[in-house]
């Protein structure tokens, strides 16, 4: 019998985002005629980065343990449990495969090799942690802190810190898409008629105040405290949640720095309207503690199209983009366009899942 399991969705998920991760930037698809299984049995590479041995390793370290706990939660048999061993396999096998197709990827049998070792070791970890019991722990734990439908707002609250990874030209503003898709549409229709209605945006926007910047920074940082409020069961932890969203937001944004400008600048970001916005927020978070569910989730609505609203009145910063430019062209360029989507799209996510729990009628 089947329970219903939070693994599921992020199994789907995070194959998604092995897919894109493999195949990013998806351009120049071309055929080369040949063998395209012929990278499995070709010489071992001369040089290798202990960078990409640690990420194909690591990477699908996550998907075998998911696919392990679903076959736990359906209660599978010997075969099924098998299957989450070599399925990662499987999945790596076809994605270097295709990656023969496109010209800025390089198949190679120790990729293959070490996503499923990865792969292998992460089922591993679930299953001896289900011997152990720790995982029986855990949906005790989840019992007690959140609600039984609270699968959706647990995804999104996982894939917050990913999307803080994208560097933003304000501290925790996610969501910044309204200039990049003024210049994509005005670039797409160049030489068409509809040039004429959508031209290519020559005025720059006026920076955010100093006031404007510590009110968007603490809204953006209210919006996953409030998304954690609305599936926790009791007051004290949303006390605690809203603590581990500060802390949390704090190291992630530090290290998104460090990535983006160098070790040295990791807390260059650390101004006076973040330190004032760091309070604002959490002045909010304590203020909100006593809110119903319903309440927390039409509270997500209005901090989500406010910080919108705001952020996507200010412009890109012109040094942001130098620094994004070099940061996709090094060693992170196969998570480059990942972390760039997160960051642009999890506050939609996030404002059509309260939505949708807003017009909920039997919602607690």
């Amino acid at each position: 019998m089947t329970r219903r399991t939070l693994a599921w969705p992020l199994v789907w998920l995070f194959g998604a985002l092995v897919v894109y991760a493999s195949l990013y930037p998806f351009t120049g698809w071309r055929v080369q005629g040949g063998n395209p299984f012929a990278f499995v049995v070709a010489p071992l590479p001369r040089y290798w980065l202990a960078f990409d041995v640690f990420s194909n390793l690591v990477g699908y370290v996550p998907f075998g343990f998911l696919l392990a706990v679903t076959v736990l939660r359906s209660e599978g048999g010997g075969a099924t449990r098998a299957a989450a061993y070599v399925l990662p396999a499987i999945v790596s096998l076809a994605l270097e495969t295709m990656q023969v197709y496109l010209p800025n990827r390089v198949p190679s049998n120790v990729d293959w090799a070490l996503n499923s070792v990865g792969g292998g070791l992460g089922a591993g970890l679930a299953f001896g942690l289900a011997r152990r019991g720790l995982l029986a722990h855990w949906q005790r734990v989840r019992t007690r802190w959140f609600v039984p439908d609270a699968h959706g707002a647990l995804v999104l609250i996982g894939l917050w810190p990913l999307a803080l990874l994208y560097p933003a030209s304000l501290p925790f503003g996610l969501g910044q898409v309204w200039e990049p898709f003024e210049l994509a549409v005005a670039r797409l229709l160049v030489d068409t008629p509809g040039a004429a209605w959508w031209p290519m945006p020559t005025q720059v926007s006026a920076p955010l105040t100093w006031a404007a910047q510590t009110v968007c920074i603490a809204l953006s940082l209210l919006v996953p405290c409030v998304l954690g409020y609305s599936v926790l069961r009791v007051r004290w932890h949303r006390a605690v949640w809203c603590s581990a969203v500060l802390g949390g937001g704090i190291w992630w944004t530090g290290l998104s720095n460090a990535l983006t400008y160098g070790p040295a600048h990791a807390w260059a970001w650390l101004t006076p309207p973040v330190g004032a916005a760091l309070c604002f927020a959490a002045l909010g978070g304590l203020l909100l503690l006593r809110a119903s569910r319903r309440a927390c989730v039409v509270w997500l609505v209005v901090l989500l199209v406010s910080a919108l609203t705001l952020l996507n009145r200010a412009p890109l910063s012109p040094y942001l983009a130098e620094s994004l430019d070099i940061w996709a062209q090094g060693r992170f360029i196969r998570f480059h366009g990942l972390t760039q989507w997160l960051g642009w799209l999890w506050p939609f996510a996030s404002l059509v899942h309260a939505l949708v729990q807003a017009t909920r009628r039997n919602l607690p």
